[in-house]
C-alpha cells in the first residue's frame, strides 16, 4: 500500500465536560498520540463559538509542548488578521524554542465572517491583512531588526530579540477549501491541508502538484527550506470493535459537534455550511471514517488512492464522544490501521 503519514487535528470543541476537564483530557490524548508515533498535532483557532475552546492556540500548545517529546505541533491555523504581527512573532519564537523546534505554523485569514466581525474587522479586508501580516512575520523571524511600512502595519527598526529554534523559521502551512487558493499555496511551497469528499479534493492535490514544480526555484518564495511540502486531508475518525458499535457512537456524538459547527452561522440566518454537517452524507462519502479496524483500513486505503495525499490528519475527539471512546479510537487506529500504511 501507499506510504502515508498520520497526524491529529483538534477543534477542542465543547462537550459535556468542564473546561478544565476538557483541556486535561485533550492533553492526555496528545500524550498518547506522541507515544504512538503520530507526526503532528494540529489545532484549530475559533472565537465566540463552542466549536473552539482554544481561541489562543499558543497558550494550549505551550502546554502540549511540555507534555510531549516527539510529535510536531502547531496551529491550523493562526488567524493572522486577529493578531499584532509583532506579538505573534514573539509567540511563534517562544513556542518553537519551548518545543525544541517542533512547531509547524499554519496561517490563514479565517473562514467565518462572524468570528472576525466580532473583533471589529471587515471580512472584505482580511485577505489583504493576511498577506501583509505574513510578510511581516517572516521578516521578523529572519531579521535582527524589523522595519515595515504597509497599509495595515508599520514598524520602524524594532529589535528582534527572540528567534525561532528552526532556521530560518518553522515550516508554514495553509488550509483552504478554495481551489483558487491552491496555486498561491503551491507557488510558496506551503504545506497544504484541506477537507471534503475525496473525489473533490483530488482536484486540489492535482492542482498543487502541477503548480509546485514550476515555482520551487523562485527567488524569495516562502517555505523554501521545506524540501517536499506535505499535502494533507482532515478526517473525523471513530473506531470500535464492530462497525455497528462505531456507527452508534458517531450518531450519539455528532449532533453536539454539528450544533457547535453551525452555531454562529445559524444565529445569523446563514445556511452556507448546512450540508457540511449532514451525517448520512458524511458517512456515505467517508468524510467521517467510521467502523471496525478492517473497515477503516479500507476507508483509509480508498482515501489515499482517490486523493493522492501523503498525510492524513485525524480528529478522534469531537462532539459528545467521551474520552474513553476517543482514546479507544486512537489506540485501534494506531495498532490496527497505521501499520498497513507505514
Amino acid at each position: 500500500m501507499a506510504s502515508v503519514a498520520f497526524g491529529l487535528f483538534d477543534w477542542v470543541d465543547r462537550g459535556e465536560a468542564s473546561l478544565a476537564q476538557l483541556y486535561e483530557e485533550r492533553l492526555s490524548l496528545v500524550e498518547a498520540a506522541d507515544a504512538a508515533g503520530f507526526v503532528g498535532y494540529h489545532l484549530a483557532e475559533h472565537h465566540a463559538t463552542p466549536l473552539g475552546m482554544t481561541p489562543s492556540p499558543s497558550v494550549f500548545l505551550a502546554a502540549v509542548a511540555q507534555r510531549t517529546r516527539r510529535i510536531r505541533l502547531g496551529p491550523l491555523v493562526y488567524l493572522l488578521p486577529l493578531y499584532s504581527p509583532l506579538r505573534l512573532i514573539g509567540e511563534i519564537c517562544m513556542l518553537d524554542q519551548l518545543s525544541g523546534g517542533r512547531l509547524e505554523v499554519g496561517v490563514g485569514r479565517g473562514v467565518s465572517p462572524y468570528e472576525v466581525g466580532y473583533h471589529g474587522l471587515d471580512p472584505a479586508r482580511t485577505r489583504a491583512m493576511f498577506h501583509e501580516a505574513l510578510a511581516v512575520i517572516v521578516a521578523g523571524m529572519t531579521s535582527e531588526r524589523l522595519t515595515h511600512k504597509g497599509q495595515f502595519y508599520r514598524y520602524d527598526s524594532v529589535p528582534m530579540e527572540l528567534e525561532p529554534f528552526q532556521k530560518p523559521y518553522p515550516p508554514l502551512w495553509y488550509a483552504t477549501s478554495n481551489l483558487e487558493s491552491v496555486e498561491w499555496a503551491a507557488s510558496q511551497g506551503m504545506n497544504l491541508a484541506g477537507l471534503g469528499p475525496a473525489e473533490t479534493y483530488r482536484k486540489f492535490v492535482d492542482a498543487y502538484r502541477a503548480a509546485w514544480p514550476r515555482h520551487r526555484h523562485d527567488a524569495g518564495r516562502l517555505n523554501a527550506h521545506v524540501a517536499t511540502p506535505r499535502i494533507a486531508i482532515n478526517r473525523q475518525v471513530v473506531m470500535a470493535e464492530t462497525d455497528a458499535e462505531a456507527e452508534e457512537i458517531v450518531r450519539a456524538g455528532h449532533p453536539r459537534w454539528a450544533e457547535s459547527f453551525l452555531k454562529l452561522w445559524t444565529e445569523h440566518g446563514d445556511t452556507t455550511y448546512q450540508q457540511r454537517v449532514n451525517l448520512d452524507a458524511a458517512l456515505s462519502s467517508e468524510t467521517i471514517l467510521c467502523g471496525s479496524p478492517a473497515r477503516v483500513r479500507g476507508q483509509v486505503a480508498r482515501l489515499i488512492e482517490t486523493t493522492g495525499v501523503d498525510y492524513v490528519i485525524c480528529a478522534f475527539a469531537w462532539g459528545n464522544l467521551t474520552f474513553d471512546q476517543s482514546f479507544r479510537s486512537l489506540r485501534l487506529f494506531t495498532d490496527e490501521v497505521m501499520p498497513s500504511f507505514s
